[in-house]
């Protein structure tokens, strides 16, 4: 019963955060966020391209998918399962949902398996999960952000800080390994980025381009 417990967090966790919310919101204003742009269908492509509303928007629902997967889903499939009031278990739950909702957001199989970055949908894991680490990466990317306007570079900063920031904040080994899994995976997918930052190409935040790097 355990195990089919976890199987069913996973699933509902991963399905949630499959929901491609930038990719619906630009298609509800006739645009396929995937063909402009960066191509990609997170916060910052769809800020860039359809303004603040539509980026602050994204940014939220994405962020309420990691948190809504980690908190509200996780006890509920404790409960369906009569395996609530277990911290071990509770643990290993969040922990399941917590992945799998960054995953579903990466590699949403509505999209054939193309995704976000998972930044925001970390984020609203990282609210429930490690939520003192959180405040100290969000330090880092303001601090990287305001400096450089570099949005991948604050992203790729903060990825790069979140096992340390669990550590220092005092959470368990098992959560500073999933959060340094996290981190690498958010760097992964900014693998892109990380090459147009090299030879000089990367878009700062804010600047006016016809069509940017792909």
């Amino acid at each position: 019963m355990e195990i089919v417990c976890y199987v069913v967090t996973a699933l509902l966790a991963y399905l949630l955060g499959s929901i491609p919310t930038g990719f619906l919101v630009a298609q509800a204003k006739g645009v396929d966020i995937r063909a402009v742009g960066s191509g990609n269908i997170g916060a910052t492509n769809v800020l860039r391209i359809l303004g603040k509303p539509a980026g602050i928007f994204v940014l939220f629902m994405d962020a309420l998918k990691g948190w809504v997967a980690v908190v509200l889903m996780t006890r509920l499939a404790l409960l369906a399962f009569g395996m609530s009031g277990n911290a071990v278990r509770m643990e290993v739950c969040q922990i399941i949902a917590a992945v799998c909702a960054i995953l579903g957001h990466n590699y949403t199989c509505w999209l054939h398996f193309k995704g976000g970055k998972g930044i925001a949908t970390s984020a609203g894991v990282l609210l429930a999960l490690v939520p003192w680490a959180l405040v100290t990466i969000l330090t880092i990317w303001i601090i990287i952000f305001a400096t450089t306007r570099y949005v991948s570079l604050a992203s790729i900063a903060a990825s790069a800080a979140l096992p340390f920031a669990s550590w220092a904040t005092g959470e368990s080994l098992t959560k500073v390994i999933v959060t340094g899994a996290m981190g690498a995976l958010a760097i992964y997918k900014h693998k892109a980025n990380i090459r147009r930052l090299f030879a000089g190409g990367e878009p700062r935040f804010g600047e006016r381009k016809e069509e940017e790097p792909k």
